[in-house]
């Protein structure tokens, strides 16, 4: 390799390692979960959004390589940075909208699972973390009770449909290793593997999930605040008995 294409491939590295780092999760006992802060101008600063939380989270999940939001909180309020998202941005960047005093955002990532390519949060793909990388899994290597612990690590309801190739096959490899979920666990990655019969998953096989919406309460002083996936986001007081 010549000067030149070192170089180049240097400013290639450092390009896509400032898009990973400006953004950090802090404060969760992981690097997959805490307040959301950006880093700008020599300061780390907290991300608020507005009513598309859950858009926000799935993007800094992606960003981080955390698979799947799970939760999202508010924060305390501060100035910081005022974000909206679509969701399928690659980079909390692509998303600021301008800088002021708002709330930060707690979120909660998967980890280790996600669902991709679907048409919302709670469907798509399944694909698992393994070794820095994202494999899909063979249909034949995941049951209804695998799902049932998908879909909860996911933080979504109980599965609604299960079929190979109902949102394609994915551009990286196949997982060679097959779940034995009893369905109650709270993680796939408690769930006990075992090595496939088959070393081949044909084409159209990678198995796709879709759970019922995703739904979390939050209290918050005499705030009471729903999510589903059908019902963007409602608001309620509600009386609280001392």
């Amino acid at each position: 390799m010549c000067f030149s294409e070192k170089i180049a491939r240097l400013l290639s590295l450092s390009f896509l390692f400032s898009e990973r780092v400006d953004v950090r999760l802090v404060g969760g006992g992981s690097r997959c979960a805490g307040v959301v802060e950006r880093y700008d101008q020599g300061e780390w600063r907290i991300v608020g959004a507005g009513w598309d939380q859950k858009h926000v989270a799935a993007v800094v999940c992606r960003q981080l390589g955390c698979g799947s939001n799970v939760s999202v909180l508010p924060g305390h309020t501060a100035k910081g940075f005022l974000v909206s998202c679509s969701g399928s941005e690659s980079s909390l960047r692509e998303c600021l909208r301008g800088y002021d005093l708002h709330p930060g955002l707690t979120v909660i990532c998967s980890e280790s699972v996600r669902l991709v390519d679907g048409a919302g949060l709670c469907s798509g793909r399944v694909e698992v973390k393994s070794n820095q990388s994202w494999a899909s899994v063979c249909e034949a290597d995941f049951d209804r009770q695998d799902a049932e612990v998908v879909c909860r690590d996911v933080g979504c309801g109980a599965p609604a449909a299960l079929q190979g190739g109902l949102y394609g096959d994915g551009e990286g490899q196949t997982r060679d290793k097959e779940f034995q979920c009893k369905g109650n666990e709270s993680l796939l990655l408690d769930c006990d593997t075992s090595d496939r019969e088959n070393n081949t998953c044909l084409p159209g096989n990678a198995v796709g999930l879709t759970c019922s919406g995703k739904k979390q309460f939050v209290t918050q002083s005499t705030l009471f605040l729903t999510w589903s996936e059908e019902y963007e986001r409602q608001y309620r007081c509600v009386s609280v008995r001392k």
